[in-house]
């Protein structure tokens, strides 16, 4: 079959994020992206299945499916039918980690009827932490001495956000779930098999991405964590291990042939390559051009950070503190570090929602005099962001762990701080204090790595916050202090996924020959702005020291809720 116009094939990316899914269609031959089309999660959207005061978000399946169809039917619908014809494979990245139950027959449980309005019979959305108290579990049965520490290729700290802390939590809180969940999938697993007609949990196709950041699969121990370590975490994880995976796959590689009922759902042609999935960081990377020692910026709602190195740079050596050291989660042959901050664009959009709420309350109590909510709402983050200026020595101070601490050294429990208040602190102050904050995280981040031996060469940012927001990058190049360089495009995630599309529909022959053709050039470089070294130095050493009190904070009061417990 020859899917080709004019010796020119395009491929399909599709990127599942928090919000909304994103297909991108390119052209494999010169990376031109032609068409794009972003659909939002409707139950998401409405709030339906989440409780943020409890940490709990879940995403339904049918939202991903739903807004799937609808972004790829727009994408294609905006180019010529010859080209749609021409598409010859799909790629997908997503979230993560963002698991579900599934039965014997690979649905996942909220698909069928009696589960349908359950949140534990759904995707456990990677920010859901209301498995903490599994993960510390899980930290302390690793460091026992009684099990092997399958946490040491993870950072050597395993987290709420991760894979087995949510099954074994959702699984122990839910009976009725736990009774009929055959295995557990990751969402960037999932949707390649469902496209290809794989969902059967036998022919599952996992990513060695999802499976070695997350689910502590690692060749040294022979996979997956032994049966008698899951069952230690949770007697719900009985004979589990039999029922999930041995093999592991690069997303260079094919999870399956699109289904003629995709394809005619799709408008795309039948039997084309669908990559194995990746998560959405590590797409992002390779959709950025990233090379090694590039640490790559996935700034958005989060952020997650890509460097990639060679794996003899490393040796032996375990990288502690972060999220997973594992070859081929990006690019293949190339050893990937992940690390990111729990909460970025969160933290604004958290801001800006306090300083909506007398305006929506105002409007509740006085409907005939309503005022016009969504042109201020738009306009809070712009005007405080004009108003905002470089920070000065005795202006606020905030900590960026409002949804716990990812990198470095993962804490879930830890909440967010400001400090330095007075009387005369207004709005742009603040929101300038949480911009920092968030700087800050990010140059712990770098910091880890360089103290800990990795060199790290550039900084690359990818993401909306990154091509929306100079005054964001320059305080994050002033803080971290150093060069910060944008990739053009707007959807590097998707774009990586198209870019392994294309290698595994056999464009290329590896995924470094389609990089060179297909990966976003750069836009904008950030730089250091002179003079400010000395007073970032000491913003940072504020930072940090809020940093100690509130992680005290937290050990007092974990202290005084098992006190009471």
């Amino acid at each position: 079959m020859n899917n080709t116009i004019n010796n020119q094939a395009y491929t399909i990316g599709l990127d599942f994020g928090s919000d909304s899914v994103r297909a991108l269609i390119v052209n494999a031959e010169t990376g031109t992206e032609l068409a794009t089309a972003v659909t939002y999660y409707p139950r998401w959207m409405e709030g339906k299945y989440c409780i943020p005061s409890q940490s709990q978000f879940r995403h339904h399946p049918r939202d991903y499916l739903e807004a799937m169809t609808q972004a790829i039917q727009e994408a294609v619908s905006k180019v010529s039918v010859d080209i749609a014809d021409a598409v010859v494979g799909i790629g997908v990245d997503s979230t993560g980690s963002t698991p579900a139950p599934i039965d014997a027959k690979g649905n996942v449980l909220a698909l069928l009827p009696e589960f349908e309005n359950n949140p534990n019979a759904m995707f456990i959305l990677w920010k859901d932490h209301t498995s903490v108290e599994k993960a510390e579990l899980i930290n302390s049965l690793a460091h026992s001495n009684e099990h092997l520490d399958y946490t040491r290729y993870i950072g050597g700290i395993y987290s709420s956000e991760w894979f087995w802390a949510k099954a074994a939590w959702i699984s122990e809180k839910d009976s009725k779930v736990a009774q009929n969940a055959y295995s557990w999938v990751e969402l960037c697993d999932w949707i390649p098999a469902i496209l290809s007609g794989n969902q059967h949990p036998e022919k599952i196709r996992r990513g060695i991405c999802a499976a070695g950041h997350k689910a502590m699969w690692h060749e040294s121990w022979g996979g997956l964590p032994s049966q008698r370590f899951l069952s230690a975490i949770s007697p719900t994880l009985d004979g589990i291990r039999d029922r999930m995976f041995t093999e592991v796959y690069t997303a260079d590689q094919q999870a399956g042939k699109l289904t003629k009922e995709w394809a005619d759902k799709l408008g795309l042609p039948e039997g084309i390559a669908v990559a194995i999935g990746e998560f959405d960081c590590h797409m992002g990377a390779v959709g950025a051009g990233a090379e090694k020692y590039d640490l790559v910026k996935v700034i958005g709602t989060s952020t997650c950070d890509i460097l990639m190195v060679e794996e003899q740079d490393v040796g032996d050596k375990t990288i502690f503190g972060i999220c997973g050291q594992v070859k081929g989660s990006a690019t293949p042959g190339l050893l990937a570090l992940e690390a990111g901050q729990s909460a970025f664009g969160d933290i604004y959009a958290w801001y800006k929602r306090l300083l909506m709420w007398p305006i929506e309350q105002y409007n509740n109590l006085n409907p005939d005099a309503a005022i016009p909510v969504d042109k201020i709402e738009k306009s809070i983050i712009p005007m405080l962001t004009d108003a905002s200026c470089s920070t000065v020595a005795d202006s606020a101070i905030a900590v960026d762990w409002h949804n716990g601490r990812r990198t470095p050294y993962a804490n879930q429990r830890l909440q967010g701080a400001i400090g330095g208040l007075n009387l005369g602190t207004d709005a742009p102050e603040l929101f300038s204090a949480l911009v920092e904050s968030t700087a800050h995280g990010a140059k712990a981040i770098v910091d880890s790595f360089v103290e800990q031996g990795v060199k790290v060469d550039r900084v690359v940012a990818i993401g909306g916050i990154s091509k929306k927001s100079p005054f964001v990058m320059q305080t994050c190049a002033d803080v971290i202090g150093r060069e910060i360089v944008v990739a053009e495009s707007e959807q590097s995630c998707a774009l990586g996924a198209a870019i392994f599309a294309a290698v595994a529909a056999g464009q290329y022959a590896n995924t470094e020959e389609a990089q060179k053709v297909m990966a976003s050039p750069i836009c904008h470089t950030y730089k250091p702005q002179p003079g400010v070294e000395k007073l970032r130095k000491s913003r940072a050493e504020a930072y940090r020291y809020l940093g100690l009190q509130v992680e005290g904070l937290a050990e007092f009061k974990l202290a005084q809720e098992r006190e009471i417990s």
